[in-house]
């Protein structure tokens, strides 16, 4: 059978079978009484990796985010994000729906970052008329793009400076960190939390965690049961981002390195535009994209998009794997 070559998006990674192997080991108990010796372990790990005080271990990043919603603010309360931020695009409402949370989005600048003068316009007066303004949330990566470190420091201080809490939906921040050879804990001291998804570009089959201080995690774990999420031998899945944290971080050099030839690569095709190559994401634009989707797929290659193409490399993806993508993109255009 022809291996599929999906880059629809790092989800689509496995464990490999040393990973499957370790969470086979894993020692369980019952995470919702706090007895999974392998739950505690991976939230002791990645609260020391990022020096908060706490972790949480979740099902998803869409649940961390949430959890860290329903723990910051109030109902009524407001967030800022960006327009297309996944806490506000992609997670089904869920912070104004399950918590009565008013977002308030702006547009992503061409690097990722929110500008900070326009988010203080939309910072709410102390009125009666107004959602409290409590909350501003950042994205690291967003569409494969890091945040500086001097942006990170700018934008800890404006807020603290305008009273507002700091989140950081930290899907692919491990991307961020190779990316910067920095530490985690470099990153996550500018927030007050931080959603740091395993799933992801580090190859575990499910889950996220969530840091902050000992009392928001406290009152996220409370949300988590609420909203369903109480989890019991969870430790099978809590030993595979043990393991991911121990041995697949620094491989995601190898998925931007091989991001960056598929995308110098397509540049070279005439009627491909890459719009934009960062990490192990690039956005490319074409005619007759459905055309090229279908043939990509009858090559057994899958890509996901519309009006820009996404193409994501994961740690699954090998160089000849990208070496057919290449191959398959030409006999096309050609």
């Amino acid at each position: 059978m022809n291996k599929i070559i999906d880059l629809r998006s790092d989800t689509f990674t496995k464990p490999s079978k040393e990973m499957k192997e370790f969470m086979f080991k894993a020692p369980l108990g019952d995470d919702v009484y706090g007895e999974d010796p392998s739950v505690n372990a991976l939230e002791e790990k990645v609260a020391k990796l990022t020096k908060k005080e706490a972790g949480l271990f979740v099902t998803s990043g869409t649940q961390s985010n949430l959890l860290a919603l329903l723990s910051h603010c109030n109902r009524a309360d407001e967030y800022i994000c960006g327009q297309d931020a996944h806490i506000y695009k992609y997670e089904a409402g869920g912070g104004a729906v399950v918590g009565s949370i008013q977002p308030q989005p702006i547009e992503f600048e061409k690097d990722a970052t929110l500008d900070l003068k326009k988010v203080k316009e939309k910072i709410k007066p102390k009125d009666n008329h107004f959602a409290r303004t409590k909350l501003l949330c950042l994205e690291n990566t967003h569409h494969g793009q890091v945040l500086s470190m001097d942006y990170l420091k700018k934008a800890n201080k404006f807020a603290k400076k305008n009273n507002l809490l700091l989140h950081l939906d930290g899907a692919r921040v491990f991307n961020a960190v190779v990316d910067l050879n920095v530490k985690l804990s470099d990153i996550t001291k500018h927030f007050d939390s931080a959603s740091l998804c395993l799933s992801k570009g580090l190859g575990t089959p499910a889950g996220s965690v969530l840091v902050g201080s000992k009392e928001f995690i406290k009152e996220a774990r409370h949300y988590r049961k609420m909203i369903g999420g109480g989890l019991r031998q969870a430790g099978i899945l809590a030993s595979a981002g043990i393991y991911a944290l121990d041995n697949h971080i620094q491989d995601l050099k190898k998925d931007h390195k091989l991001a960056k030839y598929l995308a110098d690569e397509l540049r070279k095709i005439e009627k491909v535009t890459v719009v934009s190559n960062h990490t192990n994401m690039m956005f490319i634009q074409v005619d007759d994209e459905d055309k090229l989707k279908k043939h990509l797929e009858k090559n057994n290659i899958l890509i996901s998009g519309y009006g820009e193409l996404r193409l994501v490399i994961h740690r699954d993806i090998k160089k000849e794997d990208v070496k057919k993508t290449i191959l398959a993109f030409k006999s096309f255009y050609n």
